[in-house]
């Protein structure tokens, strides 16, 4: 299965606070905000959602198109990326501008302040969908993650013309966008990934029910933090409810969304169900909280499947297992 993954390409500035940043807001003067917050600790990393995303599924076996805008300075970048199984061919690289940069502060509390600078991600709507089909055979699924909001809706337009199944994950997006986008968006994709408050927010953006999105959409993914994910849809009568799979230890919540997601296509690459779809998103998502940065964690397939078997059970773990294990992976 080929699928292509659309999004931001960025380097990461993160940085820990020792304190808990509500300790410092005052609610009744957020008009007038000016704070600065002394940071202990500073990891540059490489990152951006689609990157981060493509990086998870070449982890577990699969081979990603990865679709952005990047600059000059993504040399360094690509070839760590291709060293582990990223095909980069795709990927627009802008003669103006800098790649995108992520600065995002963390306190103990795990809250999070971030700001991003988009550079040359404001290029990514130059890239076409059709000659990437054609230079890899074919496009069975897109994911649209956030990006240069244009490239967002040029690459969601063009998969409904062409009949190429999408995955509409707009997140960060959404806090910049106005209804009209947003269904533009979602309209026909065939899942629809977001995280609880995201899905809140699509509601009130759209104007739509709960119902009337479920209806523009094959499949519903929401991610519930601590409480795992849900899953509903065409064909499925209950929810589909996944618990988190425990971590080891927390270092850092930055990129575990992309994670997940990575788990979650490379669980439809595999022709899982559902259920073990996710599972293996969730997975997938703890290496990430237990490593600071997000592309610093290595996955071994037995390790992998041995922790996927004490969060979810032989049954699933099995299933996982047989589909993995002959896509070429090293099993030592």
């Amino acid at each position: 299965m080929r699928i292509a993954i659309a999004g931001s390409i960025a380097t990461d500035h993160l940085m820990t606070f020792s304190g808990r940043f509500r300790d410092s807001l005052v609610v009744d003067q957020l008009d007038k905000i000016s704070l600065s917050f002394l940071a202990h600790r500073l990891e540059i990393r490489r990152g951006g959602v689609a990157a981060n995303i493509c990086f998870g599924m070449a982890r577990l076996g699969q081979r990603p198109v990865l679709l952005g805008a990047v600059g000059e300075d993504f040399a360094s970048y690509r070839s760590w990326l291709e060293r582990h199984g990223v095909d980069c061919e795709s990927v627009h690289v802008s003669q103006t501008q800098h790649t995108a940069r992520f600065v995002c502060t963390t306190d103990d509390d795990m809250a999070q302040i971030a700001t991003f600078y988009a550079g040359a991600m404001s290029e990514a709507r130059e890239i076409e969908l059709a000659p990437v089909a054609a230079r890899v055979g074919r496009l069975d699924l897109v994911l649209v993650g956030p990006d240069d909001p244009e490239a967002m809706r040029r690459h969601t337009d063009e998969c409904r013309e062409r009949g190429i199944p999408f995955v509409a994950d707009p997140s960060q997006q959404l806090a910049f966008s106005d209804g009209a986008f947003i269904r533009t968006l979602i309209t026909g994709a065939e899942y629809l990934i977001t995280n609880e408050y995201e899905a809140s927010l699509t509601e009130q953006k759209t104007g739509w029910s709960q119902a009337e999105i479920d209806a523009q959409v094959r499949y519903r993914v929401t991610t519930l933090g601590k409480d795992g994910a849900r899953i509903t849809g065409e064909g499925i009568e209950e929810p589909i409810h996944v618990p988190v799979a425990g971590e080891v230890r927390k270092a850092d919540p930055t990129g575990v969304g992309d994670a997940f997601r990575a788990g979650f296509l490379t669980g439809l690459s595999l022709e899982l169900p559902l259920r073990q779809c996710a599972e293996i998103g969730s997975m997938l998502a703890t290496y990430v909280i237990e490593t600071v940065g997000t592309q610093e964690y290595d996955v071994t397939v037995p390790a992998f499947l041995e922790r996927l078997r004490e969060a979810y059970g032989d049954e699933s773990a099995d299933l996982v297992a047989a589909a993995m294990l002959p896509q070429g992976h090293d099993p030592s």
